[in-house]
């Protein structure tokens, strides 16, 4: 029985997150004059991780051909190619200019596992404006490849942002564990850029910071991994490994939590009280700034408005209460 309801639940996940996120299968675009042609992209978000961002003009490269493009502000793909063929059309770009003022601030919104940037797009527009901060969305191809990946593309895309700005994060899920990863390589293997000393601060909505029960109990279904990728086997049975690279950020942290119930039903797969995918228990992280438990589902935590109040007066004050009130993690 719990087999069957594993199942149907990956897979209703996973159709729910596709639908939304319009995660077409990925075509080769470098063939010929194709690489050149100023045309929409086809789709296929979820193969692409972002390597770079210059007000608005991203370089992305895919996880399974390992191929680049080069889109601008209006998703408009203006090259594909090399890294470095890419790396050097954005260069003529740049020197064309002139460019506005570098963002003294920058929120960059981490969504979490099978879903795209595309779904912090309602939060994104709230927090431009509400605040004066831009909002960068990285997105990366979250099942394509282990978060050490997804950790080492969000360094070097922070690393060359224009300008030396307050870095902020909002983190969904296990956006929140990449951007915990990043943070520790940066601890471990250096700083160059010294984003450690910018970082200003940290929501992370529904982070599973203590793994994730319902992926250790789903690994004995195959269509699992095959799903979630390498990333959603790290978050189950190979958590002790992953958090061995996991920083606790050193910087304002809050934690928003779910905690979800239908009735009577509760997911069988997850223990204690939880939005149906990370227990209330698994989101905590000591240290934190403040914590709070919302009636939410997991899916759904950034598109709430609750959560979108709660997100932007942390990042303002670094408080969720209105008061200033905090309840901090020991």
């Amino acid at each position: 029985m719990r087999t069957k309801f594993s199942i149907w639940l990956i897979l209703l996940g996973a159709i729910m997150n596709q639908s939304t996120n319009h995660a077409d299968e990925p075509v080769p675009e470098s063939a010929g004059f194709v690489a050149n042609l100023k045309l929409p992209t086809l789709g296929g978000v979820q193969f692409w991780t972002d390597l770079r961002w210059w007000y608005g003009w991203r370089i992305q490269q895919n996880k399974l051909t390992d191929q680049c493009r080069l889109l601008n502000p209006s998703n408009i793909r203006h090259f594909s190619g090399s890294r470095e063929a890419c790396d050097a059309r954005l260069a003529e770009i740049v020197s064309d200019g002139p460019w506005p003022e570098p963002p003294q601030r920058v929120v960059i919104c981490l969504h979490g596992l099978m879903r795209t940037h595309r779904s912090f797009a309602s939060l994104g527009k709230r927090i431009e404006k509400e605040t004066p901060a831009t909002v960068i969305h990285f997105g990366y191809a979250s099942t394509r490849a282990p978060v050490s990946q997804h950790a080492r593309a969000l360094r070097g895309l922070i690393e060359s942002l224009p300008g030396q700005p307050q870095i902020d994060l909002v983190g969904h899920s296990m956006g929140n564990i990449v951007a915990r990863h990043a943070i520790g390589d940066w601890q471990t293997e250096g700083d160059p850029a010294g984003v450690l000393d910018r970082l200003g601060r940290f929501v992370m909505q529904g982070p599973p910071n203590q793994g994730a029960q319902i992926a250790k109990r789903l690994q004995s279904t195959t269509v699992f991994e095959i799903i979630t990728g390498t990333s959603g086997v790290q978050l189950g049975i190979n958590w002790d490994e992953l958090q061995q690279h996991l920083a606790t950020p050193p910087c304002e942290f809050g934690i928003i939590a779910g905690a979800f119930e239908m009735g009577r039903f509760r997911n069988p797969l997850v223990d204690g009280d939880s939005d149906l995918i990370v227990s209330v228990e698994e989101a905590k992280l000591s240290g934190a700034n403040d914590f709070v438990i919302v009636p939410v589902l997991h899916s759904f935590l950034m598109d709430d408005k609750d959560v979108q109040e709660l997100t932007l007066r942390f990042l303002e004050t670094g408080a969720f209460a209105d008061d200033g009130q905090r309840n901090p993690l020991p």
